[in-house]
């Protein structure tokens, strides 16, 4: 059976995808990128982002999947750590970073298909590749596929970005085929995606999951449909038009769905779903209750990081018996509750999170191998959650340790105030940081985008917080936004957010 990759109008086999992948690999090879080597790209969600993963596998080099969001600078830092020596880069996208390119670096520009334009409102003078500039397609056509074979594989090299320093890039040591098999079992367990099914991309490739889901669902045979940005309706209407069957989302497109009026929610035909599989943030309980009522015992949850892979996994039923789970630690992962002195603690008391890496190749921070020491626990990892086991094995998370605000020494966790506010009538979203404060270090903050027509006030706000959680971990200041800043995914940058405070405090977030 032939399957296809979908993106607006665009329909291309698979077979083609991997075909073209090899072009662009021998023009790689033939301006130098090798084994070990690095190229970046600079794109959305396209079928040409799927080309370069293919490439980087047949001549083991890394695909650097950069954040397009990203400022020229914070590109330019990554293209430039990176060491990348090449870099591919959507039309659109190139003139904000065109000045922060490092020196002598091939650029490969991609026309910005119609359909991502028009998700995002590009310019049709902007989606064109400049007179001069080197047209990836053509390129890339003027070479015959790289038919060697390949050396180990290496994947791709996600930059993890904190709130302090600058992003570092997730370096693997090559896989074997062996290990890679394993790896591939695991993922398959872990994100429910077999061969034969219909998938769909609702989340950046730029971001480790989603990159992972991509390249799985297309090495085992799939149909993936691209979708440019995530609309609560209209990913309702594709999974109904396209028959969907797997899905990789975040929480935050399970809130802003569930806020769709009950005659929208109810006219879509949604029985195709199989498996839908959500991490990379904790979910309020109630949403995932929400999304099990409406969609069935088809809601999954994992937790892991791009360090360590998949950790855990909690079904529909694990989420009912043990609300906000995100599920027991799978075979053969090692997980530890730690707290700041390095001390395990038992089940219930809530510490930072270490894990093993299972099956993954190990891995450092590139050019920052220090870096890789100072998160590494008796041979396991964190990526900085803060959690606890409970009696029976399972896994909670209570937010991320950067994330947290400490208030006069109390230890507080915006993830908890923002699913209380999530509950209330006429919040359309929310996002709750930690702002300075000269007396007690950290004071807290929350940004609400309020539903269409709804009108809220602070002290509202304040005033059913305190019916809901302990009053100091009520916001001293509350603000409105008409739009809040996002990612592709509906996700909403806090940094954006938090930013400003700090900077007029003088500080650093």
């Amino acid at each position: 059976m032939t399957y296809h990759v979908y993106s607006g109008p665009r329909k291309v086999a698979l077979s083609e995808v991997a075909l073209n992948g090899a072009k662009l690999a021998a023009g790689l090879k033939s301006i130098g990128v090798g084994d070990g080597d690095s190229f970046a790209t600079v794109m959305r969600n396209d079928i040409a982002m799927l080309e370069t993963m293919v490439a980087g596998n047949l001549i083991g080099a890394y695909a650097v999947p950069v954040n397009w969001h990203a400022t020229g600078e914070e590109a330019g830092y990554m293209l430039t750590d990176s060491g990348a020596k090449a870099i591919v880069v959507h039309a659109d996208l190139m003139p904000g970073i065109a000045s922060h390119m490092p020196d002598g670096v091939p650029v490969l520009v991609v026309a910005t298909a119609p359909e991502i334009a028009a998700a995002y409102g590009v310019p049709p003078a902007l989606c064109e590749v400049p007179e001069g500039a080197t047209d990836y397609e053509e390129w890339r056509d003027s070479f015959p596929p790289w038919t060697e074979a390949p050396p180990l594989e290496r994947g791709s090299m996600i930059y993890t970005s904190g709130t302090t320093g600058n992003p570092k890039g997730v370096r693997r040591e090559p896989t074997t085929p062996e290990r890679q098999a394993r790896i591939g079992e695991l993922a398959m367990r872990a994100f429910g995606i077999g061969a034969g099914g219909v998938a769909a991309m609702t989340g950046p490739m730029y971001h480790s999951a989603p990159n992972a889901y991509a390249r799985l669902a297309m090495a085992l045979g799939n149909d993936i449909h691209l979708l440019p940005r995530f609309d609560p309706e209209e990913l309702l209407q594709a999974i109904e038009i396209h028959k969907l069957s797997h899905m990789h989302v975040v929480p935050t497109m399970f809130v802003r769905m569930l806020r769709l009026p009950e005659e929208v929610k109810a006219k879509y035909d949604l029985s195709s779903l199989v498996h839908v599989i959500h991490g990379a943030a904790p979910c309020p309980p109630d949403a995932k209750a929400g999304m099990i009522e409406w969609w069935g015992d088809v809601i999954f949850e994992y937790y892991g990081s791009t360090e360590a892979g998949i950790v855990s996994i909690a079904t529909s039923a694990d989420a009912l018996i043990k609300p906000g789970t995100v599920g027991r630690p799978l075979d053969g992962t090692i997980v530890r509750i730690y707290d700041d002195d390095g001390k395990v603690l038992p089940d219930g008391e809530s510490g930072e999170i270490y894990m093993n890496m299972n099956d993954l190749s190990d891995f450092t921070y590139h050019n920052k191998d220090d870096k890789r020491v100072e998160i590494e626990r008796e041979g396991l990892v964190t990526n900085g959650d803060v959690g606890y086991l409970d009696p029976d094995g399972y896994l909670f998370l209570n937010d991320r340790k950067r994330d947290m605000i400490i208030s006069g020494g109390v230890n507080i966790y915006p993830a908890e105030i923002e699913a209380a506010l999530q509950g209330m009538p006429g919040v359309q979203d929310c996002a709750v940081f930690g702002i300075p404060h000269d007396e007690f270090g950290e004071s807290i903050a929350a940004a609400i985008e309020s539903q269409p027509g709804v009108s809220l006030t602070p002290d509202a706000v304040k005033d059913y917080l305190r019916d809901h959680i302990s009053a100091y971990k009520v916001p001293r200041e509350v603000t409105f936004h008409d739009a809040m800043p996002r990612e592709d995914t509906g996700k909403i940058f806090k940094r954006k957010l938090r930013q400003p405070y700090w900077e007029r405090a003088g500080r650093q977030i």
